[in-house]
């Protein structure tokens, strides 16, 4: 058995050897709070709560890093402009990603360190890199000499004499393509005592000084979204570095969710809020929609497209509820099947992960058409299996209730859907069979299956 993993600064598929046997330390970049997150945040997290639990499943000991960048320029203008206190608004939005982290069953990290936590790391970092010759100081700012690192800009494979950075104005850069580690104070700005003046963090040094403190001088994986490898990803290991850090032995990216081909972003007003979307649909169908395409490929969001992964889950969902009503809760299979283990060892290969869940299904669905009781008890554990790495499992008490949320839809539409069915059996008893037959036809005609158990009549989504 061997994970292997898509390296962007390889740019290829290399197999995972973890530094120490057993474990594997992951550092993924998480929010910036100046807002509430939307879909395409979530994925990000969602993503890599995938590789937790699958490394996880193969029998790894995890420690999973998520930072908070809690002090930014967004963070500090949007302050001014709501005269609220920058710690104020970066809170209540870290609470809004969480919720979202939560809604969409993403385990917690094992730490989620605060940006202004750790300052007194920071300042650490920049003093060995000014007594290297790597940084230096300039009008109270700390700026990172890039020439001073021959390395420089070979995760996004660019050459720095065609790379070109405005100064944005900025006085004292040796070379405008320096970057800043440290800022020095403004008026109405939050500031931090350093050596070199007071002043406030620059977004890179952030994780550089946190992966350090809490994942060492080395650590397996670094993780993010795509758009961070420039200059985010790139600035992160010249700090690390040239501080004498090995710093991450694989650089793992997740594409993004796009609306007219570009990126969901709040600047260009294209963003669908998580905590919009779970008042309109349910939380483990995002899950589904989010999550099950391979990581590395781009979402085109669309209303159609949810509307699938909706359908596409209520069959694995109907296959779920009509075992267990029959043979009441099965656990989950000890192990997944091969094919499902092939295709997650092979680059966290969800896609075909999924095909294998839904072959599954139907061979289940099978069993229960010809009555045999013992096979879709099996597929089911083998379900059940495959569903929990996914942390998509319908019986697992992360998603319990979840239909019976009070703004949800579907309690509306339940009851109103019960009080046609009663009119239905209601015709059956007294033998008024074209009635009947109409009313199933009718509502078969809304987007509605009607399934007729020893329990009773069940109803579910169609296809759309």
């Amino acid at each position: 058995m061997t994970i292997r993993l898509y390296d962007t600064s390889a740019r290829q598929i290399r197999d995972f050897s973890p530094l120490k046997p057993g474990c594997v330390s992951i550092y993924l970049c998480g929010a910036t709070v100046q807002a509430a997150p939307h879909i395409g945040h979530i994925r990000s997290g969602l993503n890599f709560d995938i590789m937790r639990r699958w490394f996880e499943y193969r029998g790894y000991d995890v420690t999973f890093v998520r930072n908070v960048t809690d002090i930014d320029d967004k963070i500090i203008a949007k302050s001014a402009d709501q005269g609220r206190p920058w710690w104020a608004i970066g809170y209540e939005n870290e609470r809004a990603f969480n919720d979202g982290y939560q809604a969409l069953g993403c385990l917690p990290p094992t730490y989620e360190p605060r940006a202004t936590g750790h300052i007194t790391e920071m300042v650490e970092m920049m003093r060995g890199l000014i007594e290297r010759g790597h940084a230096y100081v300039a009008d109270g700012s700390v700026y990172f000499d890039v020439r001073s690192f021959p390395e420089y800009l070979a995760l996004s494979n660019q050459d720095i004499d065609d790379l070109r950075q405005p100064d944005e104005g900025v006085s004292g850069k040796r070379d405008p393509r320096d970057f800043a580690m440290w800022k020095a104070t403004k008026p109405g700005e939050p500031d931090w005592e350093t050596p070199w003046g007071r002043g406030r963090p620059g977004w890179h040094l952030e994780c550089s000084a946190m992966a350090h403190k809490y994942l060492g001088s080395a650590f397996d994986i670094h993780g993010g979204g795509l758009d961070l490898v420039f200059p985010h990803h790139e600035n992160e290991i010249a700090q690390a570095k040239a501080y004498g850090d090995d710093f991450a032995q694989y650089w793992v990216h997740n594409a993004w969710v796009t609306m007219s081909g570009e990126k969901m972003s709040k600047s260009l007003g294209n963003s669908v809020l998580v905590s919009e979307m779970v008042k309109r649909w349910r939380p483990i169908v995002l899950r589904y929609y989010l999550g099950t395409p391979h990581y590395r490929s781009m979402i085109e969001y669309s209303e159609e497209a949810l509307r699938e992964a909706e359908s596409a889950f209520a069959r694995i969902e109907g296959f779920v509820q009509r075992v267990v009503e029959k043979a009441g809760v099965v656990e989950p299979a000890a192990e997944v099947p091969l094919a499902f283990a092939e295709a997650m060892d092979d680059d966290l290969g969800v896609p075909q992960a999924l095909a294998v869940v839904h072959t599954t299904v139907r061979q289940g669905n099978s069993a229960l058409a010809a009555d045999d009781k013992e096979a879709a008890v099996a597929r089911l554990a083998e379900v059940r299996a495959m569903l929990g790495v996914l942390g998509l499992d319908p019986l697992d008490p992360q998603w319990a209730g979840e239909g019976d949320r009070g703004e949800d839809l579907h309690g509306v539409v339940d009851t109103l859907v019960r009080m046609v069915l009663d009119q239905r059996e209601a015709a059956r008893a007294r033998k008024d069979w074209p009635t009947a037959d109409a009313i199933r036809d009718q509502l078969g005609q809304s987007g509605l299956v009607i399934e007729d158990s020893p329990q009773g009549p069940r109803w579910s989504l169609g296809p759309r």
